[in-house]
């Protein structure tokens, strides 16, 4: 098949782009690369030896991204691009609901208009808002606490509308817990800009020297270690998921969301002693408050993925940490004047 994939050159996206260029399809890649680098896609082509299109454009620039549509057959489109730091959208709530929202329905309406109705849309688990019980199922009650997760819970809500008002889209709505981990080459990972905002990247930045040490906020938690509880997955088995989605929705009709975790918790003090274990010596870090916001405890129910797109994740914590681990040892500046190439 023929794949759209918007934010493709994001650390999701790209690991995503591997495992469908792997699978046999082809791919066309749209990114604005604000927050990504096109050196991740250059990676990509190195690692599967496959070549694809790549368009620098902002899905919100409705003339450039039809023009996509007008050149390639598309025949189903998996929607990664938007901006995705909960602190900052707090501070600039403008800035992400027209770039997420308002691009998500130009993308929705070329689609309509284009006859392209199978989509595969990157949502996340803050939609659950902090009120539910663990772990985390499907049916729940949905709400958000911030504009990021507002933003998901929105184009959540507009395709549920999509759907019923036209029988013809099929659509997976993949909720995503907490992604880590890195292509086991080490040439594509995460690369956050500034100081990170998840957990994993700002612990292997103190690990390689980066930074001073981890400041871990809550140590007063109802959990085992008083510190806060989340469910880590695997890019890799995280972009496999997508594969299985894409495969639902061209057999099927309708809506659906998917939670996609292990549907094990792990702390932040479970982190760091893996990662102790991993690099042989000990993780700097000072408990500090909890943020305003944060939940205790954060896990997936993920039966409703295995029964109907027969996906789990496989990889445990350890392979997850030693991943993340080596993407920093060998790209401790991340993709920043790195030369492409597989040595």
């Amino acid at each position: 098949m023929n794949i759209l994939i918007t934010g493709g050159a994001g650390y999701i996206g790209s690991h995503t782009c591997i495992e469908l260029l792997s699978s046999g399809h082809h791919i066309i890649v749209v990114d604005d690369l604000s927050n990504s680098n096109e050196m991740s896609l250059e990676r990509v082509k190195e690692l599967t030896g496959r070549d694809f299109i790549f368009e620098k454009i902002d899905i919100a620039d409705k003339k450039k991204l039809e023009k996509i549509f007008m050149e390639q057959r598309i025949d189903a489109v998996i929607h990664f691009a938007g901006l995705k730091a909960v602190g900052e959208s707090v501070a600039v709530p403008l800035r992400y609901y027209h770039n997420n929202i308002t691009g998500s329905l130009v993308l929705f309406n070329l689609m309509e208009k284009y006859g392209v109705r199978n989509l595969v849309f990157s949502s996340s688990a803050t939609v659950y808002g902090a009120n539910n019980q663990m772990p985390l199922t499907e049916e729940m009650t949905l709400s958000a606490t911030n504009p990021y997760g507002k933003t998901k819970l929105y184009i959540e809500e507009i395709l549920r509308d999509l759907s019923a008002a036209n029988s013809n889209w099929s659509i997976a709505l993949l909720r995503y817990f907490n992604p880590v981990g890195a292509h086991s080459s080490g040439l594509i990972g995460e690369d956050p800009s500034g100081i990170p905002n998840n957990l994993i990247p700002y612990v292997t930045q103190v690990a390689i020297g980066k930074r001073e040490y981890l400041s871990v906020f809550g140590s007063d938690y109802e959990t085992k270690d008083g510190t806060g509880v989340r469910d880590y997955i695997h890019v890799v088995d995280l972009a496999k998921g997508h594969l299985k989605a894409l495969e639902e929705v061209t057999r099927s009709k309708g809506i659906g969301a998917y939670n996609l975790g292990t549907g094990k918790g792990y702390s932040v003090l479970d982190i760091v002693r893996v990662f102790e274990k991993i690099i042989g010596r000990k993780i700097p870090y000072q408990l500090a408050e909890r943020r305003p916001g944060d939940l205790a405890v954060s896990y997936a129910d993920c039966s409703k993925a295995q029964i109907k797109l027969n996906w789990a994740a496989k990889k445990d914590l350890e392979e997850m940490c030693r991943d993340s681990w080596n993407w920093q040892v060998k790209n401790p500046e991340g993709y920043i004047n790195q030369k492409v190439g597989i040595n």
